[in-house]
């Protein structure tokens, strides 16, 4: 005779007991606590298989980035794996969940109603990310402006929002859906330089050839600023004739470095050049009005401080003014 079956400890049951409860159903099939940790658990599973494949291809690209591998590239091809392995994680889970995706008409239909009412603007900016990371329009490390005021590098393009950093260091989050509706300025697109205009002015009367050779010895004094080529020349404009001063224009070309802090750049330029004006005694400009005084009798006091003795020292003082 064969000896009897242990009993099951308690806790065993309560454990058995506690994962068969069912919650609901779905499509005709139970669900219970099992199949929502299953699908948990291969959820988590997805996510993590994610992360680690994208920062994988971030470490490759930046060990080859010495040999020309485009890391921009890299981190767009990462990002895109790791959305894909999330999509593919969660249809597994549900299969492996014995859930039939076939039944999930209903909880589509809800989802879409959803969509229409309240996120729209969510999946706007999803599929917005999308584009943008396979377009390559936009990629980590760009200098952009953008039509709503905001200026600075390109540190994210994440799923909702792509992160930018100005050059005083705030994160500014941007919806993806800004880059593919608005006016997006893209200072480093496809070439690191770039030509940039500093306005300034002197007086009137001025010697433009003397004004010329200052703006371009102040160029040449600013590290960045490339040298003069086939077609990028540093030049001085005279672009307009103002109510005070003759108004120029330096012209340059600079590299990445200065490309990418313009208000630096624009700063350093007219540092330079007042420099170079001032040595060469060129005047700056200062408001001038001119002013006319009709004929007629002008009163005019003169007070005597040399005489603190006399109670009336002043003097009226008449004649004609012609105009």
């Amino acid at each position: 005779m064969s000896p009897d079956k242990p009993a099951t400890p308690i806790w065993i049951s309560w454990i058995t007991d506690g994962l068969d409860t069912r919650i609901g159903t779905l499509g005709g099939r139970p669900v219970t606590v099992a199949v929502i940790l299953v699908v948990l658990l291969a959820l988590s599973v997805a996510w993590l298989i994610g992360n680690a494949v994208e920062r994988w291809i971030a470490r490759v690209a930046n060990r080859g980035a010495a040999q020309g591998l485009d890391r921009s590239g890299a981190y767009a091809f990462g990002r895109l794996a790791r959305y894909s392995i999330w999509i593919v994680g969660t249809v597994f889970a549900l299969d492996l969940a014995g859930l039939n995706l076939s039944s999930f008409a209903l909880v589509g239909g809800a989802i879409g109603v959803g969509i229409g009412f309240g996120l729209q603007n969510i999946v706007s900016n999803f599929i917005c990310g999308i584009i943008v990371l396979l377009e390559r329009s936009l990629k980590v490390g760009d200098f952009v402006d953008l039509q709503s005021g905001v200026r600075g590098h390109v540190r994210e393009i994440a799923l909702r929002y792509t992160r930018i950093t100005t050059n005083d260091s705030v994160d500014v989050l941007v919806p993806n859906s800004e880059f593919v509706n608005g006016r997006v300025t893209n200072w480093t697109f496809d070439d690191s330089n770039r030509r940039v205009h500093v306005a300034f002015g002197v007086a009137y009367g001025s010697e433009k050839n003397l004004v010329k050779e200052a703006g371009l010895a102040a160029a040449a004094r600013i590290e960045g600023v490339l040298p003069d080529g086939q077609n990028r020349r540093s030049e001085v404009w005279l672009v307009a004739f103002g109510a005070n001063s003759l108004d120029f224009e330096l012209v340059v070309w600079v590299d990445r470095k200065r490309l990418m802090s313009p208000a630096r750049t624009a700063a350093t330029l007219l540092w330079a050049l007042e420099d170079e004006l001032r040595s060469r005694g060129l005047e700056f400009p200062f408001p001038q009005r001119d002013l006319h005084v009709r004929s007629g009798v002008l009163d005019v006091r003169i007070q005597d401080t040399t005489a603190p003795e006399t109670k009336d020292a002043s003097a009226t003082i008449s004649g004609n003014v012609a105009q």
